[in-house]
């Protein structure tokens, strides 16, 4: 099986921490986001190749695969121009042979992959059951739990299941086949959209299965990367050193209250700490309030009380009360 991973945007709504990390490089509880997908494709077994389709800052994304997922093969391809997530998939047609699962890693989803080697369908789609149906692309099905289409940001409750960017194709060749007649429509506001090719497999007699998964958790902005980063600590993430446990914590000036994920090498001194939060290795927080924040790592927060926050590395940031978003190399000093 191949499996193909789009990941040339921007991320500007992650702005300013994506200008110099990869929208799915950036951590929620001291891990990528990218690596959770990854970690379950690994889980497979049966993955010859993932493609990868880079654009911004895709030397960082090319030295991160190569040094934790090369034994799943790794094909970079440059998407160039920007023009919607079929362009994206197109240009990996060339790498494709074989049934192929098409992922994007801007959010950590729960599910069992292994569904997959036993679908006698020419795809599956998974989708979340969400309330804010109007904010997605979302999926109607028929009895059978078919897909019949996809509607974009519909005003009336015609389907809740929400289209979360995870699909698996069988039917490979009528996939690029719907890609490139997608490609040769009018664009829609300069984009082709890979929804658009699945719509075209279902006109042309495809079966689609759609499935629900257990949990969806976005990264794809500000509050809802915090939101996964508190899910995630809650999962089995958060962790500790021993010298901030316990009386060790009390005698260092330490509140902790837990899920919180504090790096070997963190400096912690008369601190309040959590819940829900992440500090990365070699930080140091000193004199502070942190809850809901995620910290990166050789950075330094003094005299600070910090809610919903996300501090990038190697910054500095002294007296500041609120919420604040910063990016690496950062330097901010209040009262």
């Amino acid at each position: 099986m191949k499996v193909i991973i789009p990941l040339a945007g921007k991320g500007t709504r992650l702005r300013p921490h994506t200008h110099t990390v990869p929208k799915p490089m950036l951590k929620v509880a001291g891990k990528p986001v990218m690596d959770y997908v990854l970690d379950d494709v690994r889980r497979l077994g049966n993955v010859d190749d993932v493609v990868y389709i880079t654009g911004h800052l895709k030397e960082t994304v090319e030295r991160h695969v190569l040094a934790n997922y090369a034994d799943l093969g790794a094909t970079f391809v440059e998407q160039k121009v920007q023009d919607g997530t079929a362009g994206a998939v197109a240009l990996a047609r060339d790498r494709v042979d074989a049934p192929v699962l098409i992922i994007f890693v801007d959010t950590i989803f729960d599910t069992d992959l292994s569904v997959i080697t036993s679908s006698d369908d020419d795809g599956i789609i998974w989708t979340k059951e969400v309330e804010d149906y109007q904010r997605f692309g979302v999926v109607v099905t028929d009895a059978n739990g078919h897909m019949t289409q996809i509607v974009e940001k519909p005003s009336t409750p015609i389907s809740k299941r929400a289209n979360i960017g995870l699909y698996y194709i069988k039917n490979w060749q009528l996939l690029f086949e719907g890609i490139e007649h997608t490609l040769k429509q009018p664009a829609n506001k300069g984009e082709y959209y890979l929804t658009d090719a699945f719509q075209y497999m279902i006109d042309h007699g495809a079966k689609l299965r759609v499935i629900d998964v257990d949990g969806w958790y976005d990264a794809g902005k500000l509050d809802t990367l915090l939101d996964t980063n508190r899910v995630m600590l809650g999962r089995g993430r958060a962790s500790r050193p021993l010298e901030y446990t316990g009386s060790k914590a009390e005698a260092a000036g330490l509140r902790i209250t837990e899920p919180v994920r504090i790096e070997e090498g963190a400096v912690l001194e008369r601190c309040s700490v959590g819940p829900n939060v992440t500090i990365g290795a070699g930080s140091v927080i000193r004199d502070s309030t942190l809850r809901n924040v995620i910290v990166g790592v050789k950075s330094t927060v003094e005299r600070c009380t910090l809610t919903n926050s996300m501090i990038g590395d190697h910054v500095v940031l002294e007296g500041y009360r609120g919420e604040v978003s910063i990016g690496d190399h950062t330097e901010l000093r209040g009262a």
